[in-house]
């Protein structure tokens, strides 16, 4: 069977659950032919077949790496990377990147940014450029994320840095890693902006610049102790040199206590609801504005209702 997508052509549940078997075996030509049919034919019932089985079948912790541009969240991601499939697990990584002005593709593109074995098939890496979207993710980061989730043990998205606008990562990813600089000058005004409210791991990076990092862990510490949690995980700081390969085994670490901390009394699965709620208003008011959007009537969602199914049905009444 194809791994392709093929728009128009009803696909049964049996289908769309083989398809998932199909990519893992298929390798990353075939989740890369996926991906493509995401954008291509967004609203074909074989994708949002594919989709579905997907949003319902998840096997990864999804984790986001975000903070300003050039404090080293490539290096970071190279070295968790290093870090998980050292143990056997596998990885799937989004990039986003700024666009080209011209094409508007992705400006940097994978290769110039993380060092991975092009021949480990335990790795992939997809990047994705962010257009007109200014919350540092792409248009179509999410389906990306939900069929990533369903292959790979870990599913990493590294946010484009634009600063306070990267707060929009919290709504897509299970852990927000926000990573500053030592000796930049703007750690704590980012950290004031409003992001002090979203991570859940605070990483110093270039921790080797030893004064400036205890400086700015300081900072950092300070800001996160004036934000107002939702819940009750202490966000924690850590120090990492990934470039000398300090500190990335502890933030791993973190990373599997926050995972924890979710798997308990369901809180997982209830942020996912709701990630996946937010997506469907955003969707539809990108789509259909604001009067679609009141057309649309209430877009809450059953437990295990797809998102993508909802908006499909959507477009097809509002268009």
């Amino acid at each position: 069977m194809s791994a392709s997508l093929t728009p128009g052509r009803a696909v049964s549940p049996a289908e769309a659950l083989d398809r998932l078997g199909v990519l893992r075996a298929g390798g990353k030509a075939a989740l890369a032919r996926a991906l493509a049919g995401l954008e291509t034919a967004p609203d074909a019932l074989e994708t949002t077949a594919l989709l579905a089985q997907a949003q319902a079948a998840p096997q990864a912790r999804v984790i986001g790496i975000t903070g300003p541009p050039g404090v080293g969240k490539s290096t970071l991601v190279n070295g968790l990377i290093a870090h998980w499939r050292a143990a056997g697990q596998t990885v799937g990584v989004i990039a986003i990147d700024p666009s080209s002005r011209r094409s508007g593709g992705a400006l940097l593109g994978d290769r110039t940014r993380l060092s991975v074995d092009p021949e480990d098939r335990g790795i992939f890496v997809r990047s994705m450029a962010a257009r007109d979207h200014l919350g540092g993710l792409a248009g179509l980061t999410v389906a990306a994320m939900v069929l990533m989730r369903a292959l790979f043990d870990v599913v990493l998205i590294e946010t484009v840095g634009v600063g306070q606008s990267e707060t929009e990562v919290s709504r897509v990813v299970d852990t927000v890693v926000f990573c500053v600089q030592p000796g930049s000058g703007d750690s704590l005004q980012y950290m004031k902006a409003g992001i002090a409210e979203i991570p859940h791991l605070v990483v110093v990076t270039k921790a080797d610049m030893t004064r400036e990092a205890m400086r700015a862990r300081a900072d950092v510490e300070g800001a996160l102790s004036l934000s107002d949690a939702e819940d009750d995980w202490t966000a924690q700081v850590l120090m990492v040199s990934a470039r000398l390969g300090d500190g990335v085994d502890a933030l791993a670490r973190a990373i599997d206590d926050h995972g924890a901390y979710l798997a308990k009394d369901d809180r997982l699965r209830a942020i996912r609801h709701l990630q996946a709620e937010g997506w469907l208003k955003d969707s539809v008011r990108e789509r259909f504005g604001r009067e679609g959007l009141r057309k649309a009537g209430p877009l809450a969602l059953a437990p295990g209702e797809s998102p993508f199914d909802r908006l499909a049905a959507l477009a097809r009444e509002l268009a």
